[in-house]
């Protein structure tokens, strides 16, 4: 990408997403800094809605089963794209490693992403605690929880007590899963941005999901199931903030070592605390999370730590966009 990124015209930078997920943020967050704007629409009915707003300047209709096309549009420009889970959903992650257009982030951990082994091997290689992962069904001794591989929001995730009742469950299932110890706590899920500019990794955020039908009123009436349908603020004790630090920088010096490339811009560490104050990390997104969502327009509580004025992540990544160019740092934000 760095000979894309050479040909690219400084001044006229453009700043695309697909259009669904974060891309709201992102492209406000981009006009603030001067970009252009492009959101990438599924269909027309989605594109309509995007054309309402006045940061974003073209809204194009894009045919994700070949984004090849999309993706020389882009370069043709002049965009830098930012990957969010519904870009990893919609296009696949086969096809996101292979676009040729500069992507924020490190590519490589698309790869990683898609499937659940790898994704927990990376944490446990970052010394970070991990719930136990049982590769058998016969080895389950107590309740368990079950996700699918891919970016899906928590569809088709369910609970367990024991083997008995995930064996009878599993023989209804057809797609690739993780079976994962059920950790008994509080979920937490901690946004970071790793910077090549400031040669730092911040911890700029936290939230919960909201999830279907988990967090409703199913008064036992419902097998619970884990869709996210929003995101809810949380402020940290500060007690719990150099842990949680700790673990964001051995995470991206776990991927440098085991991927190979360098992170950037935001990613997101998911979490049960449990109440003698333990964290137990049990999945990871190696791009902007939704739960970002919920601080825009007015700035996350954490980045005034960091330029004493909020921002909120879609402004983050503007800012370092601008200061990487200005910098020619810009191939060591996107790959």
């Amino acid at each position: 990408m760095s000979q894309i990124l050479k040909r690219y015209d400084l001044d006229k930078l453009a700043v695309a997403t697909i259009a669904s997920h974060t891309a709201l943020q992102i492209l406000r967050g981009a006009k603030k800094y001067g970009f252009r704007t492009i959101a990438i629409a599924k269909n027309e009915d989605i594109a309509q809605f995007y054309k309402q707003f006045f940061f974003i300047d073209e809204v194009w209709t894009g045919d994700f089963s070949n984004f090849r096309k999309t993706a020389e549009r882009l370069v043709a420009e002049n965009a830098l794209l930012i990957p969010h889970g519904s870009y990893v959903e919609y296009v696949g992650w086969r096809q996101a490693l292979e676009a040729p257009v500069p992507t924020l982030g490190c590519r490589e951990l698309l790869r990683w992403e898609a499937d659940q082994y790898k994704k927990m091997a990376l944490l446990e290689e970052a010394g970070i605690p991990i719930p136990r992962v049982y590769r058998s069904p016969t080895e389950v001794d107590g309740p368990v929880i079950l996700k699918l591989f891919g970016a899906k929001g928590g569809r088709g995730y369910f609970v367990a007590k024991g083997r008995e009742e995930l064996e009878a469950r599993l023989k209804a299932l057809g797609e690739e899963y993780i079976i994962q110890e059920y950790l008994f706590g509080v979920p937490a899920y901690y946004h970071y941005f790793a910077s090549p500019v400031y040669s730092r990794i911040e911890v700029f955020g936290a939230d919960i999901r909201y999830e279907s039908n988990v967090d409703g009123r199913t008064f036992g009436w419902a097998e619970p199931t884990f869709v996210v349908v929003g995101n809810l603020p949380l402020v940290l004790r500060e007690s719990l903030l150099p842990i949680i630090h700790k673990y964001g920088v051995q995470f991206a010096k776990a991927v440098e070592r085991r991927v190979g490339c360098r992170l950037a811009g935001p990613y997101c560490l998911e979490s049960i605390i449990k109440d003698d104050m333990s964290i137990v990390v049990f999945e990871f997104s190696g791009r902007i999370v939704a739960g970002t969502n919920i601080y825009m327009g007015y700035g996350s509580p954490y980045s005034v730590l960091y330029f004493d004025k909020p921002m909120d992540m879609g402004e983050r990544i503007a800012h370092e966009i601008r200061e990487a160019a200005k910098a020619g740092k810009l191939d060591q934000l996107f790959t």
